[in-house]
């Protein structure tokens, strides 16, 4: 592990992770529309709903880091309440951040991580394999995520390491500013996102042609698992 990009390093799991990867000794490059407030190796500010940019960005950190050696795809959004209730706007939001966003980011940086016989770990959810009412548009885009990644496993096999990674909730701001009906309980109950970063670094330690390809983490009160 030396070169790492992170999608919503900015925050959250994706913040966790990039400070893993420095205190592992690693490189740290954040992709996200905020800047991050802890230290990190590089920063390149970019909106994911926006593919082509979410493309370029990839390039750009590429250009000033002299390659890559995995990428973590963290950044994720939400839009709660029932279809008829959600804007189309928002909806289709989440679905090109989450997933299309993972996918544009991957895609750009496929060629590098084949280089350097690199990692993609991507972010899906508890949600990504079972349906609750309300999340529509969060359970479209991580189901999609975990058919993406299995796929992407199978035609990246013995070029590149991939592995789907399964969080359960997280104490994050990823709940701030929501309804309480969609609102976890007890915030206490859920996992710290350093413990999720932790098994998102043993995955990208693993040695070439040693794959980790699911791994759910979660806290052991887990409402959504299994």
């Amino acid at each position: 592990m030396n070169t790492v990009l992170v999608t919503g390093g900015a925050s959250g799991l994706g913040a966790a992770v990039a400070a893993a990867v420095i205190d592992e000794g690693g490189r740290a490059i954040v992709l996200d529309k905020a800047a991050p407030t802890a230290a990190v190796t590089d920063f390149v500010p970019v909106d994911l709903s926006d593919s082509a940019a979410a493309e370029q960005a990839v390039a750009e950190a590429v250009d000033r880091n002299g390659g890559l050696d995995g990428v973590v795809t963290a950044a994720g959004i939400d839009s709660c309440g029932q279809l008829d209730q959600v804007s189309t706007e928002d909806w289709e939001r989440v679905v090109r951040v989450n997933l299309l966003g993972t996918v544009a980011v991957v895609r750009a940086a496929l060629p590098h991580l084949e280089r350097s016989r690199g990692r993609v770990v991507t972010v899906a959810s508890t949600l990504g394999l079972r349906a609750l009412p309300d999340a529509t548009a969060y359970c479209a885009s991580k189901f999609g995520i975990v058919g993406f990644t299995r796929a992407l496993a199978a035609e990246t096999a013995g070029r590149i390491g991939v592995t789907l990674l399964v969080p359960g909730g997280m104490r994050t701001s990823f709940f701030d500013g929501r309804a309480e009906q969609y609102r976890p309980p007890d915030m206490n109950k859920l996992n710290a996102p350093e413990n999720v970063a932790a098994t998102v670094v043993h995955v990208l330690n693993q040695p070439p042609g040693c794959e980790v390809r699911e791994l759910v983490v979660c806290a052991s009160n887990e409402p959504s698992w299994p």
